[in-house]
């Protein structure tokens, strides 16, 4: 049997992972390359297998780092299925239609520029067709339930705590009548935060791909809602506006569960909140449709967990663009959580000379994003071609991050009653995957390289 890294090692982005036994080919994942130019132009580079000699795809969860090229697979001849959770196919249907709407967006303004240059015009990576076309693939596997995908493959989806519907896979494969298991991690969630239950611990493996994200970092524990309470009540004596790049599946409803919160308990300013992010508000309908995979307390304690008054969702694009000349104190949670896109940097070109407004970061930042440099101190920066000072306040709050922290990660891997025979440490930038490997020093660990295929 053999086990091949196409993404997600040694960098964050682009999970996919390819397994070969008994003639069978199957991927985990296949996700898109974030962050630098140089990282996404693999987006465009041809998959590293036969698209078509592909008989199933696993899917842990919906961000596009794990699911974006999905389109691209059926596209070039892809004719399986592909199996998920139901809130995570319900979370790609909103996710891979706004993807390919980027992808179309992007193509049109790349080939103007390369029309100016003489240059052949490009095709989109993907089309909104494609991505349709590629929702008929999907099809829904339950937590916990084992499931004889093939005569040679069974695999178990268990909640991985991280965003609604997200998973850890455990594969089971009989390889030339030796059976052997792989537990895929996908990416692990952190204990004791609300609306997703806490990660399931799994008790064997033979393998093991462990992610690490935040293999080198701790989390600010229950200091968070704390830590975003003081900065939006800092921002309102200000009378400035709090702008909150998010990710709009998870964070985004994370943030409107505390300002709930904070409503019901009366410690939020009379301030209204914006959310601008017309796929933030259809993820949060989805999360609604699922509340299934709530825990207690998103349940029980505060009511509809994503309403309050002063809420205002900024559906259509003359909604935001009215948001320019609002001149009342106020938050605005508007996408992409790491600035590459999206409404969010409109707001930044308004608002980011002003000294009396905030930025706070909630989410990672991946190397090459304008998100990171920003978080790193830039004094100036381009929005949509139009060079800003940058003097607002630079804030950030780690522990919203849907990723564990490393003592989080180690206490995953404990679940695991008899050690693996190898761990794999992946999804991680290379010093964060060091880093967890250093803390690992019982496992037998391995850092693979892109691309790199082992036989297990």
């Amino acid at each position: 049997m053999k086990l091949s890294f196409l993404g997600a090692a040694r960098v964050v982005t682009g999970s996919c992972y390819l397994v070969e036994a008994n003639g069978e080919s199957v991927l985990v994942d296949c996700g898109m390359f974030q962050g630098r130019k140089e990282t996404t132009r693999l987006n465009y580079r041809p998959f590293k297998f036969d698209p078509r000699k592909i008989s199933h795809v696993f899917l842990t969860h919906a961000h596009i780092d794990h699911s974006g090229l999905i389109p691209k697979l059926v596209k070039e001849g892809f004719k399986g299925k592909i199996h998920t959770t139901s809130a995570t196919i319900d979370l790609c249907r909103i996710m891979l239609e706004d993807s390919a709407y980027i992808q179309e967006k992007d193509t049109v303004y790349e080939n103007k520029r390369r029309e100016k240059k003489g240059l052949a015009p490009r095709e989109p990576l993907y089309t909104q067709e494609d991505a349709e076309n590629a929702m008929k693939s999907f099809e829904i596997i339950d937590y916990d339930e084992k499931v004889k995908i093939s005569e040679n493959i069974t695999v178990r989806f268990r909640d991985a705590g991280h965003i609604i519907g997200s998973a850890s896979i455990e594969m089971f494969v009989n390889d030339d009548g030796e059976d052997k298991k792989i537990v895929f991690s996908g990416d692990i969630g952190q204990w004791d935060v609300p609306i997703v239950k806490n990660p399931t611990l799994i008790g064997d493996a033979d393998y093991v791909l462990i992610e690490s994200t935040y293999g080198n970092r701790l989390h600010e524990g229950g200091m968070r809602d704390d830590m975003f309470l003081k900065y939006i009540k800092e921002t309102y004596e200000k009378k400035g506006i709090l702008m909150i790049p998010s990710f709009a599946i998870e964070r985004t409803q994370e943030l409107l569960y505390a300002l709930n919160k904070f409503v019901k308990l009366k410690e939020m300013p009379d301030e209204k909140v914006f959310l601008d992010s017309p796929l933030a508000i259809k993820a949060t309908e989805v999360f609604k449709k699922h509340r299934k995979f709530f825990d207690e307390e998103a349940l029980t304690k505060y009511g509809s967990p994503f309403s309050f008054p002063n809420l205002v969702y900024s559906m259509k694009t003359e909604d935001s663009i009215r948001l320019n000349t609002y001149d009342k104190p106020c938050i605005i949670i508007a996408g992409s959580g790491m600035c590459t896109g999206g409404r969010i940097r409109h707001h930044f070109r308004n608002h980011i000379s002003d000294p009396k407004n905030t930025v706070v970061f909630v989410g990672y930042q991946a190397e090459g994003t304008l998100g990171r440099y920003i978080l790193e101190g830039a004094k100036k920066a381009k929005f949509m071609g139009i060079e800003k000072d940058i003097k607002a306040d630079i804030r950030k709050v780690n522990a919203y991050s849907a990723h564990a922290d490393y003592k989080e990660l180690i206490k995953w891997m404990s679940g695991f009653k008899k050690k693996p025979k190898e761990v794999f440490i992946v999804h991680g930038e290379e010093d964060s995957a060091k880093a967890l490997k250093s803390k690992l020093k019982k496992y037998n660990c391995r850092i693979p390289n892109l691309y790199e295929g082992v036989e297990l």
